[in-house]
């Protein structure tokens, strides 16, 4: 598009210039050719794509009944294996200290994409890892969001890349770029050796160190995976990297034989604003549509679109459980919390009960649907994660681990504050002109 504009320019003041055209016309052209360019790229980088659905998804069916697991089998992709193992890792206190055990014990390839890679301790200790793995013989691949890692110490990158680390930024701001630049990578996925895989909310970088234990140290979740499903988190991986590096990392280092290392039923599926059909708004909303007694949402950016709310709230009138937690006063960005307040009317007034987390900023991105069937990663409920962002997902169909996520909800819900119809009818008029503001831009957050 922009070379395009270039030589477009080039040609028309070529023309202007052999026709002795006065310099205040061919300055006035070049200025509304710019001017074009700009609204262009913007429009590019604003629009969102279609999400494909337009209509309220219906479901004769639970998620407990067999179609279920058929439907998301096919409808999102990979399909649900068993004989998986699921370990949840609760705060940086838990995740780091298991995801650098993993890397400093890979013998063979590490493959890690993040959206934030911030500067400070934790990243130290990871490019730390991650190259001493590197100059002892592993290959290792590392694919960043150009983006959400603009913090990122210049000397971790320099330090890895020396060690024989393989770097890639995604969409880096470049004038051949520009009407991508709002396509972000916000998968955090890691596998190790093709035979362990990571996968949650968690970024590298120390506001995740520690235990949640002050409003510096966020409240997140994160998952470490064995067993057939990490062979599907690593092509959701390769799919970005084939995007970045053009390169195939297919042999048996990268994708081994399947092991078999327990009993649960799992799949890892990827989104992305590519897709045209957005998989993550399809699933969360068959999902919902398929609840017959609870569903519970722990999501750090709740921003619900239209259809979103009408399937909430249906699901609600037909006597299923709903119960949100959301941020609530500490929260990293502010437009989103005035948008989604925006949209907690009908959803209060339909019995839905909505929690704000009060110690610090909430970052848990996960749901779970009657007990049985639990969906975990990176994807945000908001128009920003199911349209345009890259998402990746693990999804586990299995009771002892939906009973484990339902645990962790109630003890998220037990240091959270319940927002009631009459508080959020109460709210100031400067909340609600700033939520108004807030819903217009709904699609960017």
């Amino acid at each position: 598009m922009i070379a395009a504009t270039f030589f477009i320019t080039y040609a028309i003041m070529s023309w202007l210039h052999t026709r002795k055209t006065s310099r205040r016309f061919i300055l006035f052209i070049i200025i509304a050719i710019f001017t074009t360019l700009i609204a262009t790229l913007l429009f590019a980088n604003v629009v969102t794509t279609s999400s494909g659905i337009e209509q309220e998804i219906t479901s004769t069916y639970s998620v407990s009944d067999p179609q279920f697991q058929r439907s998301m089998s096919n409808l999102l992709g990979p399909p649900i294996e068993g004989g998986n193992t699921i370990e949840t890792l609760r705060n940086g206190k838990e995740i780091f200290p298991s995801m650098l055990q993993a890397i400093r014990s890979a013998k063979k390839t590490i493959t890690f994409e993040t959206y934030i890679y911030w500067q400070g301790r934790i990243g130290k200790e990871f490019a730390d890892a991650l190259s001493q793995r590197a100059a002892a013989g592993v290959k290792v691949h590392v694919l960043m969001d150009w983006l959400g890692s603009q913090k990122v110490d210049d000397k971790f990158l320099d330090e890895m890349s020396s060690a024989g680390v393989v770097i890639e930024m995604y969409h880096p701001l470049k004038w051949w770029t520009l009407d991508r630049m709002n396509h972000r990578t916000h998968r955090k996925l890691m596998v190790v050796d093709g035979v362990v895989g990571f996968t949650g909310g968690v970024g590298i970088a120390d506001e995740w160190a520690g235990d949640a234990q002050d409003p510096d140290h966020w409240r997140d979740n994160h998952y470490r995976l064995t067993g057939p499903a990490v062979l599907q988190m690593q092509a959701a991986f390769m799919d970005n990297w084939m995007k970045t590096h053009a390169s195939v990392l297919h042999d048996e280092t990268y994708f081994p034989p399947e092991p078999t290392t327990g009993t649960m039923k799992a799949q890892v599926f990827k989104s992305g604003a590519e897709a045209g059909s957005s998989s993550a708004r399809l699933m969360y909303l068959l999902s919902i549509a398929c609840a017959r007694k609870s569903v519970l949402i722990a999501n750090s950016y709740f921003v619900p679109d239209d259809l979103s709310v009408k399937t909430l709230v249906e699901a609600a009138q037909r006597g299923v459980k709903i119960e949100i937690i959301t941020p609530g006063p500490h929260i990293d960005t502010k437009l989103t919390k005035y948008a989604s307040k925006a949209e907690w009317g009908k959803l209060l007034e339909a019995g839905i009960k909505i929690y704000e987390y009060q110690p610090t900023m909430y970052h848990c991105k996960y749901m779970v649907i009657d007990g049985i069937w639990s969906s975990v990663g990176s994807t945000n409920f908001d128009s920003r994660s199911f349209r345009l962002n890259e998402e990746a997902n693990l999804n586990v169909l299995d009771a002892k681990f939906g009973k484990e996520q339902q645990q962790i909800f109630e003890a998220d819900k037990k240091k959270s504050k319940l927002m009631t119809l009459e508080e959020w009818k109460k709210r100031t008029p400067y909340q609600k002109t700033m939520e108004w503001l807030a819903s217009l831009l709904q699609s960017q957050v």
